[in-house]
């Protein structure tokens, strides 16, 4: 938890300190000395911000990141003569890390002397990484290129070969009346969508309240609270504080995934369709279920509870609350683990604003947590209406084991579908979950028990209500499976149908014919005269199935979307390879290459260089002749779909 604080306080800090290269606590300049004919020197002085260091490059293993230097093409036409040598250092015992810190203040300058191999070098370019800090610790990667006659530095252009050039200006369209693609619709509003994850962190926040690891702490919280101030509103005060302090530390959790927003438009989307990640997260998630079942118990070290509890009783005042709030989020990790656990994967799940969501669903968890310390503070009589600790938290643990496996298993599932191994398919999704709501219920009824449940008893009202609703649950999966039952409720987390262990017409949603390769539906297209729909997709976009089960299934939009369109659905995580002949690198007008070598990092580059566009689903309606019809659109209701695609088709007949 600790690091995990350092690196939320660390990104924001790199927000405010590197938001302008002005800002830069660490100002450099470079000097070239030349010693002889082939021999020189290479200076390179910081001057750093008072309050601030940087590492050596010599500090301690197990401490902060040292500075490290990355000469490169050394050996081609260069040798380095010894190693970088530094000015003066600081050395100072760390608290956090437990070893000798050895940094620079005020100054650092270094200094590396180089041999010419090769008379025709003129440049020398070096990577330095570095970490600054002053309470956080940012890391810094920065370039500078020493010119050994004192011209003017030449930086060096990636170049793309001839291959590259012409596959790259294939992918970019000539599009018509793009001025009409506008600000795409969005049905559901992005600030009601965060109100909504919000809530889910919300209702996550109070399941957590009812685990043994967190409902025990808030009347001994309380109690200290209004019992140690000398004054009742300074109790409360205090209670209040606390609990601003609990929402502070999980918002700041969320910090760090902004900073991928930045790096690159589809970095976010390859995260979350990645194969490998989505297996993690199907292995962490088992981990976090069976612990909730009581076969083993997740805790952060205590030695960190106790550095916190210990600064909170040295500090005292406002900072001394902060810790406290530390505290209560370390050693409440056990329960609170796997259901943070949840809320992240379940962004991740969502569409849109990766970062955005997690930071209100985190939001919202933090005040569902910190809200009985303050409500209790304020009226403490309530607390004698406060349930008992006892049984009942062991059955929510465990109804939250089962919620966990359940979640775990799509993320197997989108690592299959990406992958597309075939192993599972629908049938055997939803048989699994037939299988984990089976044995909730037969657990809810006392059929079997875990370790850390208590002896038999009578079930109580509560236990049993939520029996018949896993066993409802259970029976509304089954007639799915049956297909008696569309399972709208559930659209978006099993596969799609056309992904079934039988033989299906097409593997396109709901039977549709569609085309999975943009020039091959264009000339079809052409060939018979229709509007075309450009569905950006992806195997795991939960929203992109939601539509197609929910919004293109509605007889309506389902007959327009047959019978009067061209459907292209262009899956952005597809990670297959595409064949060598079509592999190139893709020069972006900023001068970034990216290398192209699977079939979603073709059409997701498609997307964003073509439309301005990185989430999924978005659609568009084009004629075949590539003239927009009218704006795009993305997840939104079946009126609002409908009418989007009327309005095209008129528009199509009308040109």
């Amino acid at each position: 938890m600790k690091h995990i604080i350092v690196f939320t306080a660390l990104f924001f800090s790199i927000l405010s300190v590197f938001s302008q290269d002005d800002d830069n606590p660490v100002k450099w300049s470079q000097e070239v000395k030349k010693i002889s004919d082939t021999d020189y020197e290479l200076v390179l002085k910081g001057n750093i911000a008072e309050g601030w260091h940087i590492f050596s490059q010599f500090t301690s293993e197990g401490g902060s990141l040292p500075s490290e230097f990355d000469y490169k093409k050394v050996g081609e036409g260069y040798e380095l003569l010894g190693k970088t040598v530094e000015s003066e250092t600081v050395i100072e015992y760390s608290d956090i890390f437990e070893v000798d810190e050895i940094f620079f203040k005020e100054t650092a300058i270094f200094t590396q002397k180089i041999r010419l191999l090769d008379s025709s070098v003129n440049q020398i370019d070096i990577n330095l990484f570095y970490q600054v800090c002053k309470e956080v610790c940012i890391p810094v990667d920065q370039d500078f290129s020493f010119v050994l006659d004192g011209g003017a530095a030449v930086k060096e252009e990636k170049t793309i070969d001839e291959h590259s050039k012409t596959l790259g200006a294939a992918l970019k369209l000539d599009l018509k009346k793009k001025e009409l693609l506008g600000n795409s619709h969005d049905g559901v509003e992005t600030g009601s969508s965060l109100w909504m994850i919000f809530g889910l962190g919300f209702l996550g926040g109070l399941i957590a309240l009812l685990t043994p690891c967190v409902f025990p702490m808030i009347p001994l919280t309380v109690s200290f609270f209004t019992k140690h101030s000398q004054q009742k509103s300074k109790g409360v005060i205090n209670a209040l504080l606390y609990g601003f302090f609990i929402v502070l530390i999980y918002f700041l959790l969320s910090l760090p995934f902004h900073i991928f927003d930045s790096v690159d438009s589809q970095i976010l989307n390859t995260i979350a369709t990645n194969i490998w990640l989505n297996i993690a997260f199907f292995l962490i998630f088992v981990f976090f279920s069976f612990s909730f079942f009581g076969y083993y118990e997740l805790t952060l070290p205590s030695s960190w509870a106790n550095k916190m509890d210990a600064a909170s009783s040295k500090i005292g005042g406002v900072m001394g609350i902060f810790f406290m709030a530390v505290t209560l989020a370390i050693v409440s990790f056990s329960c609170t683990g796997p259901i943070l656990g949840g809320l992240l994967g379940s962004t991740v799940l969502e569409e849109g604003d990766v970062a955005m969501n997690l930071s209100a669903g985190m939001t919202g968890f933090g005040v569902a947590l910190a809200l009985p310390f303050a409500l209790f503070a304020l009226f403490p009589a309530w607390l004698n209406s406060l349930p008992k600790s006892g049984g009942w938290m062991t059955t929510v643990k465990v109804v939250l084991g089962f919620l966990e496996l359940a979640l775990a298993l799509k993320f197997l599932s989108n690592a299959d579908l990406v992958g597309n191994w075939g192993i599972l398919k629908r049938e055997i999704f939803l048989g699994i979950w037939i299988v984990l709501f089976v044995l909730l219920t037969l657990y809810l009824f006392g059929v079997f028990k875990f370790p850390h449940d208590g002896p038999k008893k009578k079930l109580s009202l509560g236990r049993k209500a939520t029996g018949f609703l896993s066993a409802g649950f259970s029976i509304y999966i089954i007639l799915g499976l049956l297909g008696v039952s569309n399972l709208k409720l559930l659209s978006g987390f099993p596969p799609p149908a056309f992904y079934s262990v039988f033989e299906t017409e097409s593997d396109c949603p709901l039977g549709i014919n569609c085309f999975k390769d943009f020039e091959e539906g264009v000339a079809y297209a052409k060939e018979v005269n229709k509007p075309i729909l450009l569905d950006f997709t992806g195997w795991a976009c939960v929203n992109c199935r939601k539509m197609e089960e929910n919004v293109w299934s509605e007889p309506d939009v389902y007959e327009i979307l047959k019978e009067d369109y061209v459907l292209i659905s262009l899956y952005v995580d597809d990670r297959k390879e595409l064949p060598e002949s079509e592999q190139f690198d893709f020069k972006y007008d900023t001068g970034r290459v990216k290398h192209i070598e699977t079939i979603g990092q073709k059409w997701g580059t498609f997307q964003t260089v073509n439309f301005n566009a990185a989430s999924q689903p978005y659609y568009v309606l084009m004629s075949p002749d590539l003239k927009i019809l009218n704006n795009a659109v993305q997840y939104t209701d079946s009126d609002v779909y409908l009418e989007w695609l009327e309005s095209g088709l008129k528009n199509f007949k009308s040109n």
